[in-house]
């Protein structure tokens, strides 16, 4: 953290959850707080605005509520730009892996065109298959990113962003909000998986429709079995994932932490080159992970508040930074975790909560792709 007058540093708006009796409520307050971080100098004149969120799967409520995206959406909808709300489908099976589940999970969760004043886009297309693939500037790991041709297509990208826990990923931040967030379901096998696919034959329907979507003769249909098979030829791309509507593709060999995050960190360079970006991240309801889980566990400190940057770096960075200076909440993973015989601390919240995470190797990455700074100055609202 750095005062304010080294304004060498990239700037990172934060104003807190309290409000008075009678006074703005929280998303007029979100309003105000992005116009100071300027949000406004954008030029969104007649532009499409793609507003990056988590629309939370069924079963987990801490997601963020549609009234800050409405927020969100209204602000730009004033600065002459044309919103939308977007995600892209999941790799995993659940509510959310094709744009007709993604999108009623969205309307259960309270996403919808009256609640937010926008539409919603699913950005990868009905099945995680309409992507395109960007460059990596600069990238070790990836050298195209498969993005979804949606989140591509606007002009101004903005992402608007839970803060919270993750249990590989140490926390779900900016970073992972834009670069898994973003990436088709063959981009985000690429950035979990180092290997090839797999696939299960009680689940496989001999339907072939994978293999139409394999570029590379990965793939070898059995006529006698009606069963697809991976061959020695499969590169790990994962557009058959997108391609199979009975969940029988996996990829067992799942990429280290520190190798996630880094091209995880190189997912989200590809997305905001060379346009205008602005991210935005609420440390409310820090659950210990992801909202892609069916559930919430209790928090594991209490409400921060509301960060703004230009930077994705330095606001997933001072967002860490105000977590670590909070208390651990009781009766949360993280106080159970401590309170065990022979607890390591490793002077990290988000370690203590989830000892095998690691979330230092995706900001250092970032930050030596050029993405952003680490370093930073504060600004309260």
């Amino acid at each position: 953290m750095t005062t304010e007058n080294q304004t060498n540093k990239p700037k990172v708006y934060f104003t807190d959850f309290r409000t008075i009796a009678f006074g703005d409520g929280l998303p007029t307050k979100l309003k105000k707080m992005i116009r100071k971080a300027g949000i406004g100098d954008i030029d969104m004149d007649g532009k499409f605005a793609a507003i990056k969120l988590h629309f939370g799967e069924l079963g987990n409520i801490s997601f963020l509520r549609p009234n800050y995206a409405k927020a969100v959406a209204d602000t730009v909808r004033e600065l002459g730009g044309k919103p939308f709300l977007t995600d892209c489908n999941t790799m995993y099976p659940g509510s959310r892996k094709n744009a007709l589940e993604h999108l009623e999970c969205a309307w259960e969760n309270g996403f919808g065109p009256m609640s937010t004043g926008c539409p919603i886009i699913i950005g990868d297309g009905l099945k995680g298959t309409d992507d395109i693939a960007v460059p990596v500037k600069g990238g070790e790991f990836v050298k195209e990113a498969k993005i979804g041709r949606a989140v591509m297509d606007a002009d101004i990208f903005i992402s608007l962003t839970h803060f919270k826990g993750h249990e590989v990923t140490g926390f779900g931040g900016a970073l992972k909000n834009i670069g898994m967030g973003c990436g088709s379901r063959a981009g985000k096998t690429e950035q979990h998986s180092g290997g090839q696919a797999s696939i299960n034959e009680e689940n496989c329907r001999g339907c072939r429709k994978c293999e139409k979507e394999c570029a590379n003769g990965g793939l070898e249909f059995d006529e006698e079995t009606r069963k697809m098979h991976v061959t020695e030829d499969c590169v790990g791309c994962g557009r058959c994932l997108g391609a199979c509507n009975f969940d029988a593709i996996d990829f067992k060999d799942s990429s280290a932490a520190e190798d996630l995050n880094r091209k995880m960190a190189e997912y989200a360079k590809a997305v905001v080159d060379g346009r205008p970006s602005f991210h935005i991240s609420l440390v409310c309801d820090v659950s210990p992970n992801c909202d892609c889980h069916g559930e919430n566990d209790s928090p594991i400190i209490p409400n921060i508040g509301m960060f703004a940057s230009f930077d994705p770096v330095a606001l997933d960075q001072a967002c860490a930074d105000a977590c670590m200076s909070a208390t651990p909440l009781p009766n949360s993973q993280v106080a159970d975790n401590m309170a065990k015989d022979g607890f390591c601390d490793h002077h990290d919240l988000f370690k203590n909560s989830r000892p095998e995470s690691d979330w230092v190797s995706c900001l250092e990455h970032a930050e030596k792709i050029g993405l952003g700074s680490r370093e930073y100055e504060l600004i309260e609202v």
